[in-house]
């Protein structure tokens, strides 16, 4: 018997500003749906996920959630007023015996919920929504960007989850990694129009060109019929003394019909413009050591950075990136250690704070205002790569229309802040060029672009990142940040870190003395002679186990208080259910993995 719809949208028309987001929409969700929505910044992906939760009214159209089904949204930006802690705010939908469930995902999130709300920064505002949503576990979970702000190690625990999970869920994000393990299926919002195709994000790419390129060849012929029949209307008509009107009242039904059509965005005119060649050594460090109290950052660190590389720095959110980072370009001092920095460097920072946009003044006066930028007695000109420009002209280049050169930043979404970003990063030549958790909010395309650009620039990369993907496309080295003072530099992306680091980690035993990490790095030897479903089951399956075994000891931790079972015996017998359930959990995962490599 066929199970009724999580939840269904049908014939929604939305329109602001007088510009229409959807017209005429229909849409269904099921039980079990892992859907990908994707289109450009703009586009109205975050607008119709709050329509599917409910939050934003269309014009018209309806709203159907089946009876008894729970709905849940990841907030960008959450009202947590009136809660002392983040994570008071976490477990505030959550029984009282549930609120255990915020602790344990806490820890997959690296989310502290004993963090005052009165002192938590964006990005562990969301963090904090993020986990409200996790632990409620509602049967459709709609996810905005829930990869912003985390590391990559809690990227890896998220993604685990959300693959064993039982729940349906859309997620919009720009980590391309993210997506393909997750989805299978994608909504694609284009030009007000929402397309569905029963496929993940693998293979959307190829999809969206094949759709455009079927739209580009419709258009010819259009144009080719209208030609043809107002070539007839000038001359075969003239041969005659009474019109046929049938036919010219379709030829302007023709004309209607092309001028009706919406063009597709283009992407930016980003451009990288190498400023005087550097020297051939770009820094040199040696001997670095750093730290803050009892934390180390850094300990005896050696790198050698020429023109040209590419250099990628990863590790858990905290661990000293953006220190170490900061001390590679002199601007902190190292306690130990001395760093040389080449010549004739011209640097330019992409800052992931977005601190060098004023967000109360316009894009206009962002621009313009910009010393950098500025052209001498021209309020209307700016200085791009050593040329006066347009201010509008330079904002249309990188997507922005002229209403929105006059609009406060702070009006405008993630993607379209880390455009005009680079659009000032890019406005002056450099050849050194640091990027600082640049892919944020950025779309798919913009992306593309990006990447683009990053190889075919003369200069040098340094870039923070946890983008597994990009960094993959982009890096020639990755150093990675371990904790407790570890930085070691690996050749390659993110892949080939992995690959490096998992090979090391087969070789020691883990904390129970089991071959977990064995397991991690025998994956791709073990898969040949799969399916391909069963090869990412199998790819899969040890950081589920590390998730389980990680729940298990932090539930354990919980129930370690000898008077809980008489303080809080509800909170008690629900966590040693919650034990007892991923204990078969684990148990099950283990003999999936053993009979999936033996059969291989």
């Amino acid at each position: 018997m066929a199970r009724a719809p999580l939840l269904q949208l049908s014939q929604i028309s939305l329109t602001f500003g007088g510009n229409p987001v959807f017209d005429k929409l229909d849409l269904v969700v099921q039980p079990g749906d892992r859907v990908a929505l994707v289109g450009r910044n703009g586009s109205g992906k975050s607008t119709l996920m709050k329509v599917m939760a409910g939050l934003v009214l269309p014009d018209s159209g309806t709203r159907v959630v089946t009876p008894g089904v729970s709905v849940g949204y990841m907030e960008q930006d959450p009202d947590i007023s009136g809660f002392a802690t983040l994570g008071d705010y976490a477990a505030s939908g959550l029984p009282e015996d549930e609120t255990y469930k915020v602790d344990v995902v806490a820890e997959g999130l690296k989310f502290r919920p004993d963090m005052p709300v009165s002192t938590a920064s964006g990005g562990e505002r969301r963090r904090a929504a993020l986990a409200k949503l996790m632990a409620e576990a509602p049967e459709l979970m709609l996810l905005d960007e829930p990869t912003n702000h985390l590391d990559i190690q809690a990227i890896e625990w998220l993604e685990a989850e959300l693959a064993s999970t039982r729940q349906a869920f859309v997620l919009i994000s720009h980590d391309r990694a993210f997506l393909r393990a997750l989805t299978k299926a994608t909504l694609w919002i284009d030009r007000s129009e929402v397309r569905r195709r029963e496929s993940g994000f693998d293979g959307f790419e190829d999809w969206r060109e094949t759709v455009w390129a079927e739209e580009d060849d419709a258009r010819h012929k259009l144009d080719r019929k209208i030609k043809a029949e107002a070539k007839w209307a000038v001359e075969g008509i003239s041969a005659r003394r009474k019109r046929n009107q049938g036919r010219v009242r379709a030829l302007q039904v023709l004309r209607a019909e092309r001028s009706s059509q919406i063009r597709r965005q283009g992407t930016a005119m980003m451009e990288l413009e190498s400023g005087s060649t550097s020297g051939k050594k770009v820094i040199e460090a040696r001997g670095l050591e750093k730290s803050f109290g009892d934390k180390l950052i850094a300990r005896d660190f050696d790198l050698r950075v020429q023109r040209g590389d590419r250099v990628a720095f990863v590790g858990p959110n905290g661990v000293g990136k953006t220190t170490l980072l900061k001390m590679l370009l002199g601007q902190i001092a190292p306690d130990k250690g001395t760093v040389k920095l080449g010549t004739n460097l011209d640097i330019a920072v992409f800052d992931q704070t977005r601190a060098q946009l004023d967000v109360n003044a316009s894009l206009w006066e962002n621009l313009t205002g910009d010393p950098l930028m500025a052209v001498s007695g021209a309020s209307d000109q700016v200085m791009v790569r050593g040329n006066p420009k347009h201010v509008v002209a330079y904002l249309k280049d990188f997507l922005f229309d002229e209403r929105q050169a006059r609009a406060p930043v702070k009006s405008l979404s993630g993607g379209e802040k880390a455009r005009l970003l680079l659009a000032k990063l890019m406005a002056r030549p450099s050849n050194l060029l640091v990027l600082d958790e640049p892919t944020n909010d950025l779309d798919v395309e913009t992306l593309d672009l990006l990447q683009d650009i990053l190889g075919d620039y003369d200069g040098t990369v340094l870039l923070v990142s946890h983008d597994r993907d990009f960094i993959d496309r982009v890096a020639t080295s990755t150093i990675a940040m371990e904790g407790r003072g570890t930085a070691m530099v690996y050749p390659g992306g993110w892949s080939d870190y992995a690959s490096q680091r998992g090979a090391q980690a087969a070789q020691m035993p883990t904390k129970s003395g089991s071959s977990h990490a064995n397991l991690r790095s025998d994956v791709k030897k073990a898969a040949e002679g799969l399916t391909f479903t069963e090869k990412k089951r199998l790819e899969a399956l040890p950081k589920i186990i590390e998730r389980l075994e990680a729940e298990i000891n932090s539930l354990n931790d919980f129930l370690s208080d000898a008077q809980m079972f008489t303080r809080e015996p509800v909170k008690f017998r629900k966590a040693s259910e919650g034990i007892s359930e991923r204990q078969v959990a684990l148990a099950a995962a283990e003999k999936e993995w053993l009979e999936l490599e033996e059969r291989s």
